[in-house]
C-alpha cells in the first residue's frame, strides 16, 4: 500500500513546488501521476528501473545535476537545501528513496529540463506522453492511465 494521493499532494508535492516557485495544479497532477505510474504512490520504492517514489534512474539524477542545475546555481542551492546534510554526500541516490521532497524536486526538474509544454491538470493523455518521454521511454501511455485510475482515480471517486 502506498501513500494516499490526497496526502501526497497536500504534504509533499504542493509544498515542494511552492518551495521551488513552480506551483501549478498541472504540475501537481503530473507529479502525482508519475508517482502512481513509477511506484504505485510509494508501494514499491526501489524498483529495477529507478529509485524512490518517482522511480528516478541514477543516470537521470546525475544528468539533471550536471546539465541543468549546474547552469542555475541559485536553483541548485535551493534543491540542495532539501537534501540531508551528510547522507547526500555519501549516497546521493538514496535521497531519492528516503527524502520525498527532494525526490519530488528532482522529478519536477527532470520534466522542466525537457521544456515540454505542460498539459492541463485534467489532461491525462497529455500527462501520459510526458511520463513516456521523461520517465519511461519504452512505456505506453495506457500504463500511465491504468496506474492513475488504480492509484488516484479510485481515491478521487471515494472522496
Amino acid at each position: 500500500m502506498g501513500i494516499a494521493a490526497s496526502e501526497l499532494s497536500k504534504h509533499v508535492i504542493r509544498p515542494t513546488l511552492l518551495y521551488l516557485g513552480r506551483s501549478s495544479s498541472a504540475a501537481e497532477a503530473l507529479l502525482l501521476g508519475i508517482a502512481a505510474s513509477q511506484s504505485a504512490l510509494g508501494a514499491a520504492l526501489h524498483q529495477h528501473h529507478g529509485h524512490g517514489l518517482y522511480g528516478i534512474r541514477e543516470a537521470s539524477h546525475l544528468q539533471v545535476w550536471d546539465h541543468y542545475l549546474a547552469l542555475n546555481p541559485d536553483l541548485a542551492s535551493h534543491v540542495r537545501g532539501l537534501a540531508s546534510q551528510h547522507a547526500f554526500l555519501t549516497a546521493p541516490h538514496l535521497e531519492l528513496t528516503v527524502n520525498l521532497r527532494y525526490a519530488t524536486a528532482i522529478a519536477w526538474l527532470l520534466v522542466e529540463e525537457q521544456q515540454l509544454p505542460l498539459p492541463g491538470a485534467d489532461d491525462l493523455p497529455g500527462q501520459a506522453q510526458i511520463w513516456c518521454q521523461v520517465f519511461q521511454p519504452g512505456g505506453r501511455p495506457e500504463e500511465f492511465l491504468d496506474a492513475w485510475q488504480r492509484c488516484i482515480g479510485s481515491a478521487i471517486q471515494a472522496a
